[in-house]
């Protein structure tokens, strides 16, 4: 079952050519973009700035309207059936943006559930549950206009979750944060997904991505360039691992491998595989024929950033 499901989605833009050009240029933010999405998973869009992430989360959010394509957010349509759809999500575009100042983080909070029609006590239940969830705490009940970028990237996880939305939608939601703060937003968002809520994810932090999607999507130049899980995608383009074994002692000038100087004083094999399984085993079957002292053994594994630094460059 999919959350979120849409179908060749464009969009495009007018701009101008320079500030004094009357040229028109035609961008195209979205260029047949299609995602399946599926329930209670965490869901990550990744690409560089200008891909078409923020302008995909605005159209499957009923902010924009497509030129072409479908889309569908827990079964309902986001142009024929926009109200339905945000009725059943929650987002979060830009931490600092759409709270009053001289309210607290709590009176902020009451205000959108009453535009939910919760009744007063229910907006503040809600409220003050919410401010624990997102660990704001005793913060909540300061002015908005006093909180810290952190703060405010709490609150505005909050204020996405005030009508306990089936889906999710955050853009960046660590960006500029301490790495305390970023840690307990990513904790939030594993846990949203095990409580069943689908989380589509864009961030630039290509680790937080691939720490907390299943499935990833990365977008390039308005189209989708690769799809798949974080593992998926690094086997798909074939991608080198490094092995790592430590030689306990003084290793023969003859052995077969590359030597350096590791961490601990001691020297370190280290080699690039396509096959770590298979040159792991070499490595030790070598080194126990000839009775050498084996330390630690490592295997790096390729990252989502290089998985990316690969598609974007081509």
């Amino acid at each position: 079952m999919h959350s979120v499901v849409c179908e060749g989605l464009v969009k495009t833009y007018e701009t101008r050519g320079g500030f004094f050009s009357q040229r028109k240029q035609v961008v195209k933010a979205v260029d047949g973009v299609s995602l399946r999405v599926r329930r209670g998973s965490v869901f990550g869009l990744v690409g560089p700035n200008g891909a078409g992430k923020t302008t995909t989360i605005k159209i499957l959010t009923t902010l924009l309207i497509p030129d072409a394509g479908q889309a569908w957010v827990n079964g309902f349509d986001v142009v024929k059936e926009a109200d339905r759809v945000r009725e059943v999500i929650g987002l979060v575009l830009a931490p600092d943006k759409g709270f009053y100042p001289r309210l607290t983080g709590f009176e902020n909070l009451v205000y959108y559930g009453r535009l939910y029609g919760f009744s007063k006590g229910e907006a503040g239940r809600r409220a003050a549950e919410l401010l624990e969830t997102v660990g704001l705490g005793g913060d909540g009940y300061r002015f908005y206009e006093e909180y810290s970028l952190g703060m405010k990237a709490k609150l505005s996880i909050a204020k996405a979750l005030i009508n306990d939305p089936e889906t999710v939608f955050l853009d960046e939601p660590t960006i500029g944060l301490d790495p305390l703060s970023a840690k307990k937003i990513r904790a939030l968002i594993s846990d949203l997904a095990r409580q069943g809520k689908t989380v589509l994810l864009t961030s630039h932090n290509m680790w937080e991505v691939e720490t907390l999607s299943e499935e990833v999507a990365l977008i390039n130049k308005g189209k989708v360039a690769a799809f798949g899980t974080p593992r998926e995608l690094k086997e798909r383009l074939n991608l080198s691992y490094i092995v790592e074994v430590e030689i306990i002692g003084n290793s023969p000038l003859d052995i077969s491998y590359p030597v350096e100087n590791g961490e601990r004083g001691n020297k370190v094999i280290k080699m690039l595989s396509y096959s770590p399984s298979d040159t792991l085993v070499e490595i030790l079957d070598e080194l126990r024929s000839r009775d050498i002292r084996i330390g630690y053994v490592k295997v790096h594994e390729p990252s989502l950033e290089e998985v990316f630094a690969q598609v974007v460059t081509g």
